[in-house]
Order: C-alpha cells, then structure tokens, then sequence
C-alpha cells in the first residue's frame, strides 16, 4: 500500500541573516485537511517560517515540500498557484470597496463569469458577513475587516491558508466569532494558525506547535502543550531547559 504524502512537509529547515539564525532546523508535517496552531513568544521564528513557506524568503538550507512537489525558493505567486494561501497580520483589503466588491475581485481570478456571484455568495456565509455585503469596508469594525480579508484569502481556493494573529486587537465577541469562521473553513481546507491568544487556541486548536528561539520546542494536543512547564517558562521569559 502507498503511504499517503503529507500536505506539506518542510525537513531541516534553516535560515541565516548573516550571523543570526532565526529558524534553526526546523521540521514540520501537515496533512490534508489539518488545522495546526503554532505558538511561541515573539522573535521565536514563526513569521520567518511562513515566510518561507510562501516564498517570501529561500531558506539557507532544508527542505519544503507541498504535496510532494519541492517549493522553497520558488517566487510567492508561482506557490500561491499550487494552493498556498496567506492572510497577513495587517488587513489587505480595498477600504473604498464594499465587502462584495472586494470578495468579487478575489473570486474572479478563479471562477467564470457565470459561477463568480454563486461563489461570492458562498464567501460571504463563510465569514458570515452576508447582511454586511454592500457596507464600504473603510466603515467596519477591525474584526470584521479581518473577516473580509479571509475571505478574500478564501476567494482564491487555496488548499492550504495561513493565518498570521488572526485575532489580535479583537474584542471577546470578535475573537469567538473568528475561531467560529475558522473551525467552518477547516471543514474544507488545511489551515495552519499563528496566534498568541491562548483563550482563542483553546476554541481552534487540536494540535499545536511551540516555536522557542528559531527551533521547535514542543508539538502535541492543545491540553498537554498549555500545560507543559517548559511552555509556561517560555511566555514568562525563564530559561528552558533544552
């Protein structure tokens, strides 16, 4: 019997800047349909292995595979098109553009013509912004102009969508909102989630991956990682034992 390829594989992953190194033989697998959480204190080196993963950057040395198929050093659009999508921390949207308009210039890169409306549609249940469709995205609230860039994110059809804080500067209401949307979207598609909210990774996570210093420190199910001392010594800056 074949054995299944994972969705995403990155092996001995490691990338210098000059004498620092902020990822440091990093191994990662993701399989189809997943959603993983990565955690760690900042300058840990999670926004350098999404960038990475995405092209942003060409690791020093290691591997990343997606579906089987080699990626790193490969240009940003060129993985966006074999389905890696990203939703930055910094909302990208067309503030001067309603919700509609914005998902509709996200979907129309994908769909025809004909199935372009159904598939706006089907965007804006998922985000659940249907009764916000015609409001001018400059007016929303932050959670919600975060909503329309998953959305858009969405809009493309990639396999696998990156969230970087999706959450953060969120209200309570927002933030259960999201990981609402985000269980939702997992139904169909792997999702891999930075965040540091650990009330929001309670509501989202199954699995989650501790990034300390450029390495990864732990990887197991939500309840053992927040409960594991070396994690705990991590966010309260002491020093872990290696």
């Amino acid at each position: 019997m074949a054995e299944l390829v994972p969705l995403l594989k990155a092996e001995h992953l490691t990338m210098r800047f000059g004498g620092v190194v902020a990822n440091d033989d990093i191994s990662f697998t993701l399989d189809e349909m997943e959603l993983r959480c990565l955690i760690g204190p900042n300058g840990a080196g999670k926004s350098t292995f999404f960038k990475m993963l995405t092209g942003q950057l060409t690791p020093t040395s290691g591997t990343i595979a997606f579906r089987g198929e080699a990626i790193a050093g490969r240009l940003s659009h060129q993985i966006a098109r074999m389905g890696i999508g990203i939703k930055t921390q910094v909302p990208n949207v067309f503030n001067g553009l309603s919700v509609r308009e914005n998902i509709w210039l996200a979907v129309r890169r994908k769909a025809t013509p004909r199935a372009q409306a159904p598939a706006v549609n089907s965007v804006l249940e998922m985000i659940r912004l249907t009764d916000h469709a015609d409001r001018i995205v400059a007016t929303l609230s932050h959670g919600q102009r975060q909503w329309v860039e998953i959305g858009m994110v969405l809009a493309a059809e990639p396999d696998l969508i990156l969230l970087d804080e999706p959450a953060a500067g969120m209200t309570d209401e927002e933030t259960a909102h999201t990981a609402a949307i985000i269980r939702e979207i997992n139904r169909t598609h792997a999702i891999i989630v930075v965040e540091h909210d650990m009330e929001f990774i309670k509501q989202i996570a199954k699995k989650v991956t501790v990034f300390h210093q450029g390495r990864v420190l732990l990887e197991d199910t939500v309840g053992k990682v927040l409960a594991d001392q070396r994690v705990r010594d991590v966010y309260l800056g002491k020093k872990v034992a290696a």
